[in-house]
């Protein structure tokens, strides 16, 4: 919310074990207990550690600047001011959509991330020596929080379409699992120390954390080993195509235009719209938070960390059980977000600190539910040579809200009560739960074909069922 190397797209017999569900693999694995993928799998541990620490660290700063902003910095129109910052975080992965798909697409993963992360730390630790020679004026801080967010723009849709080349096909969804879980543990680390680290080390402290936080995540990936094209299997379809066509080129699917990606998708693009038109409301609550602290509970940053903790305790509960949550994915989805609409909208009625973090607990479990079964879906109807280009479209679609909703409701946090902008959050979500509810009679995907002929079809397709959402959803 969830592709290969350099000139090779992600490949058919990807797509394919992602059709089958993590049971695809046969019954002789069944009852056998694995070690965890992060385990057995040394490479993608290491890439997934330093997503980890990517995404904590683009959190921490987030949410310590936007804590400095309210409680030390500004004065006047303090909410403008954490707005502004939330949407300078938020306008590289809009803004650079095109410029990312095609750099996923034309070059190594690895170096992408590497660099990326290695760029974000020198950015971090620039700001922090500044920081530390003297205060940095406002305007340094912005600067430095647009270039770590434009190499976070880079790193996340690059780090989604090389999850073939990390693990084998039966383990895709399970990698998903812990790749969605990370946006989950980045906001708990990042709540937890980033407003923490401001009251007690100041602005200086808080970019040496996220350097370092970087650097060792250029490290990681500069260690874990990526397949080569080479090594990447190809599927019946694509197989076929190679033997009919003249040569080694023709097997090899033609990248398609962004526009004509959501074009020839309309489902998936209806439901982009719903999500964007409900993360104007639910994207605001980073900026209401800190708001919402300083001028309603009367807290400090252990009260911001406490509640930036408890949405993203409620988010990574969200990635690891969104795949039980029965229904359509459509269905299921307007229910989670008819839930998290209830949850914002409930601090703006009752304004007790304890009662606050219950609420934003499960609007991150909602969140994270939905980022799970959306994500699954996406990567079972995209095409594969599609996918580098799409998973930044995605992105940016949905990341559009974000820097407008951070600016509205910055600026009428100056003045409304924080408790009426939570009531507003829950109110504005009803078109957009409305709208998903009503594409929940469509389903534009065919049922999953026999994977292996001769094996019981029906019993095959039960187990998937059960494990997946109907036929469609899964993993990332």
């Amino acid at each position: 919310m969830s592709a290969p190397p350099v000139s090779v797209p992600e490949t058919g017999a990807t797509a394919d074990a992602a059709h089958t569900g993590p049971g695809a693999g046969g019954a002789g694995g069944a009852g056998v207990r694995r070690a965890p993928l992060i385990l057995r799998n040394r490479a993608f541990g290491a890439v997934w550690l330093g997503q980890v620490l990517t995404q904590a660290a683009v959190r921490m700063l987030q949410v310590g600047v936007s804590w400095w902003i309210v409680a030390h910095a500004v004065r006047d129109a303090p909410g403008l001011a954490s707005g502004l910052f939330m949407a300078v975080c938020t306008l590289p992965a809009v803004a650079l959509a095109p410029v990312v798909a095609g750099t996923v697409a034309r070059f190594a993963h690895r170096s992408v991330l590497r660099t990326a992360a290695a760029l974000a730390g020198a950015a971090s630790g620039a700001l922090a020596l500044w920081a530390y020679a003297d205060g940095p004026p406002l305007t340094a801080v912005y600067a430095a929080a647009l270039a770590v967010a434009t190499c976070q723009a880079f790193f996340d849709p690059c780090l989604t379409t090389s999850v073939p080349e990390l693990v084998d096909d039966a383990d895709i969804e399970t990698a998903t699992g812990f790749e969605l879980s990370t946006q989950s543990l980045a906001g708990l680390g990042g709540a937890l120390l980033g407003a923490l680290t401001v009251d007690r080390a100041g602005v200086a402290g808080l970019a040496a954390g996220c350097a370092a936080a970087y650097l060792g995540a250029a490290l990681l990936v500069a260690s874990a080993r990526f397949r080569t094209a080479s090594s990447t299997a190809t599927t019946p379809t694509t197989a076929s195509a190679a033997t009919t066509a003249s040569g080694p080129a023709a097997a090899v699917p033609r990248r398609r235009g962004l526009r004509r990606i959501l074009g020839e998708l309309p489902y998936v693009r209806r439901i982009l719209y719903c999500f964007t038109a409900a993360n104007l409301f639910t994207t605001a609550v980073f900026v209401v938070i800190p708001l919402y602290t300083r001028s309603v509970l009367q807290g400090g940053g252990g009260t911001v960390a406490l509640l930036e903790a408890s949405l993203g305790t409620g988010a990574l509960i969200g990635a690891f059980t969104g795949t039980r949550v029965p229904g359509r994915p459509t269905v299921a989805g307007a229910y989670c977000l008819a839930l998290m609409a209830l949850a914002l909208a409930v601090p703006g009625l009752v304004a007790h600190r304890l009662a606050v973090a219950g609420c934003l607990a499960v609007a991150g479990w909602c969140a994270g539910a939905v980022g799970v079964r959306f994500v699954a879906l996406f990567q079972r109807l995209v095409p594969a040579a599609d996918k580098p280009g799409f998973f930044a479209v995605m992105q940016a679609v949905l990341g559009a809200s974000l820097p407008v909703a951070s600016l509205v409701f910055g600026s009428a946090g100056d003045f409304l009560s924080p408790r009426t902008l939570c009531l507003v959050q829950g109110v504005g979500m009803v078109p957009a739960i409305c709208a998903l509810a009503l594409l929940g009679s469509r389903d534009p995907v065919p049922p999953p074909a026999d994977p292996c002929p001769g094996t019981d079809a029906g019993t095959d397709a039960g187990t998937d069922a059960d494990r997946a959402p109907e036929a469609v959803g899964g993993e990332r």
